[in-house]
């Protein structure tokens, strides 16, 4: 059998890692690079410490608006789907490299295999649930994390094909974590004590195309008491220098701006963290899946689960609303089960070969 797999942004780089591992074990898999994100904090140490293989198409369609960035994708990939011939396309997630690879699977009558669906925020302002409304919609095996997507998709229509398997995020943190306890030493670089520090990340539109919101957030970042790590999005950069904010980063000096970070030292980072303060969906679920609290600056969140389980907090970017969050936080006295035992992957692999057959 024949996969294409098609990624593009950093979290695609940490799902595709452990499933490509163990397609490649008795499949051929095409790796499929959109360039979604190129530079190299962002895209090729990734692929040097996750093991991943170097791509055998990378299209660089770098950054653009959303409608250029995606038809670049959707012309290279058609191009490629054409030669390669797959007999799948497999696409992770919500971003534009995501409905691009979709768009172009189905027009070319490709089965499609979306891993992590089923995902709602309810918010189309969002581009991203726009992105995964639709690749669900084109999806012919559909793998989702939680009951709760499985009922979402239910509920529009979609139950065909749909599929259980937990969430892989939990298979790559499961064969990570230990690497980079053992190999990182970013505390050390930073010189920085467990649990006496918070790592933020802040970069969808709804919060940097704001000059206000990002305004407010450097004011409440900067006035938890406690050093601030804030790996700065080449996007979130690119805003706080157009909103003329970037001076209020050395603010108090408790916020302390680095590189995107490579995925082992961010992995330890996180993990020995005190809270983690976001608006990414990613990294709200890496932090409960490494028992550290969570406060999300937006409305919604895809992972309702950390939410009821009181891991996570919904914040608006207010500046006292996120002292105050910070201030009241505790660790609950349990975290149960709730994306999976690590065999992801495994479970994906069985399912996508079974659908094969079926379609002999």
């Amino acid at each position: 059998m024949k996969i294409a797999t098609i990624v593009g942004a950093r979290p695609q780089f940490i799902k595709a890692a452990p499933l490509s591992k163990t397609l490649r074990e008795k499949h051929r898999e095409i790796l499929i690079h959109t360039g979604q994100h190129y530079d190299r904090g962002m895209s090729d140490v990734f692929f040097q410490q996750l093991g991943l293989p170097l791509p055998d198409f990378q299209l660089a369609a770098g950054s653009a608006t959303h409608g250029r960035q995606t038809a670049r994708m959707l012309e290279g990939i058609e191009e490629i789907l054409l030669q390669a011939k797959p007999d799948i396309v497999l696409v992770y997630g919500d971003t534009n490299s995501t409905v691009a690879g979709s768009l172009a699977a189905s027009k070319l009558h490709i089965p499609i295999a979306h891993v992590e669906s089923g995902l709602r925020s309810y918010n189309r302002a969002m581009p991203e649930e726009i992105n995964r409304v639709v690749t669900d919609h084109l999806s012919s095996l559909l793998f989702c994390p939680t009951d709760q997507a499985l009922r979402q998709l239910k509920a529009e229509g979609i139950e065909q094909g749909v599929h259980l398997v937990g969430d892989i995020m939990v298979d790559g943190v499961q064969a990570n974590l230990g690497i980079a306890l053992k190999q990182s030493s970013i505390l050390e670089t930073m010189q920085l004590a467990p649990r006496s520090y918070c790592v933020a990340t802040i970069h969808r539109a709804e919060n940097t195309d704001s000059p206000h919101a990002m305004e407010q957030i450097l004011k409440g970042l900067s006035s938890l008491g406690d050093t601030v790590i804030l790996p700065l999005h080449p996007r979130t950069a690119s805003c706080l220098e157009k909103w003329k904010l970037t001076a209020q980063l050395g603010r108090k000096g408790f916020i302390r701006v680095c590189d995107p970070l490579p995925y082992l030292d961010m992995l330890r980072l996180c993990h020995h963290a005190k809270a983690i303060i976001t608006d990414s969906g990613g990294l709200q679920k890496e932090a409960y899946l490494l028992g550290v609290p969570c406060l999300t600056i937006r409305k919604e969140t895809e992972w309702v689960e950390t939410i009821d389980a009181g891991w996570n907090r919904l914040l608006p970017a207010e500046s006292l609303a996120i002292q105050d969050a910070y201030a009241a936080l505790s660790r609950p006295a349990a975290a149960p089960s709730l994306y999976g035992d690590g065999n992801t992957a495994s479970r994906i692999r069985k399912l996508i070969e079974a659908y094969m057959l079926t379609m002999q």
